[in-house]
This record gives structure tokens, C-alpha cells and sequence, in this order.
């Protein structure tokens, strides 16, 4: 079974590479970030994306998405340090397999990969019962912006960075703003962020 295993964290990606590679079940290959992530997964053919959330370019749930579109086969399971409302939410609208907290023992997630291979669903009960919990009020554009604003881009960088004019820019934000009860754009960010929305 060929797997893409994307992760940002050196160690952890080692970490994980290796103890897969032990089954001898798997045949891994290692992305450092989201971006190099979408770019193998263009050009080769994988079973399984093995994902971390938060990544530099690309975060895991838009690998998801991505997938969810261009490769309606591929199995996707997301490991995470982070067991946010949101993120289990949004993973599962955008197809996501399996869902697991990275201190999860091995086995736990080795046979959670061939339960997703087979077809199930598997997702952490603790992370399944968080998911119940409040609703996301932003769309994908407010999302996007948001996360630039958040990594300290100026308005003008966020528009030329998402081909939009300024004044979308500061529509999105504003409006991202409003729904989340923010005094600014970081504010926004931060409230975002730790509800799992960002």
C-alpha cells in the first residue's frame, strides 16, 4: 500500500515513516508541508494520504479537500495534535476517513489505516462526541483571507496572494470579523483559530 505522508515536523514525520515502514504492510513517502504535499500527489498515484492539519502552504484540511475533487479514491486519514470542534467537522464534510490525535499507541493507528482502506469511518470517540459542538460561521473566501491576515499579511499582500481586489480583502475580513465578534483582524484569527475554524 503506497502512502503520502504529509507532515511538517521533521521528527514526528521520521517518527511515523519509520514505525509504518516497521509493518512492512507500507510503502511511505514523505511531504514536509502542504504544498509539497499537493504537488506529489499530482504527479504520483497513492492509496492513503496520511495528513497533519497544520502545515505551512496548505493545512491538511485543504489537502482534503483538494483530494475530495481531483481524487475521489484516494483514502485520507488526519492525525493531529489538536482535537478542535472544527477541524473534525470540516474534515468529515470534506471526506476525510479517519480522524486521530497524534499520541493515538501505533497500533491504534495502523489498524485504523486499513479500517479506512476497507471502507469504514474512523474517528477518535472522544474528537467524534467534541464534533457535536458549535456550528462554523465562515465560508471558504473569509477562511482563506483570515489565515493570511493571521500570518501578519498586509491587505494588499492577502489580494495579490488570492487574485482578489483590496476591497474583497477587506469585505471578507470584515465580514469574518462581524460573525465571530472580533475587534480586529488578529482577534478574528485568534478566535477562529481556537475554535478550529482557521
Amino acid at each position: 500500500m503506497k502512502i503520502l505522508l504529509a507532515e511538517d515536523q521533521a521528527m514526528v514525520r521520521g517518527a511515523l515513516s519509520a514505525l509504518l515502514g516497521l509493518s512492512g504492510e507500507f510503502d511511505v513517502v514523505q511531504a514536509s508541508d502542504g504544498d509539497a504535499a499537493l504537488s506529489l500527489l499530482k504527479q504520483h498515484q497513492f492509496d492513503l494520504l496520511l495528513t497533519d492539519i497544520e502545515m505551512p502552504g496548505l493545512t491538511g484540511l485543504e489537502l482534503a479537500t483538494w483530494c475530495q475533487t481531483n481524487k475521489p479514491e484516494l483514502k485520507i486519514v488526519i492525525i493531529t495534535t489538536f482535537g478542535r470542534a472544527g477541524y473534525i467537522k470540516r474534515a468529515i464534510e470534506s471526506g476525510v476517513g479517519g480522524f486521530l490525535l497524534k499520541d493515538a499507541p501505533s497500533d491504534t493507528l495502523i489498524a485504523a489505516i486499513n479500517q479506512v482502506m476497507a471502507g469504514k469511518r474512523v474517528i477518535d470517540p472522544e474528537l467524534a462526541i467534541m464534533a457535536i459542538g458549535e456550528q462554523d460561521p465562515l465560508n471558504d473566501k473569509e477562511r482563506r483571507a483570515l489565515r493570511l491576515a493571521a500570518e501578519g499579511k498586509s491587505t494588499a499582500d492577502i489580494a495579490s496572494t488570492l487574485f482578489i481586489a483590496e476591497g474583497t480583502v477587506r469585505n471578507y475580513l470584515s465580514e469574518a470579523m462581524s460573525k465571530l465578534h472580533a475587534t480586529n483582524r488578529i482577534d478574528a484569527a485568534r478566535i477562529a483559530k481556537q475554535k478550529g475554524w482557521l
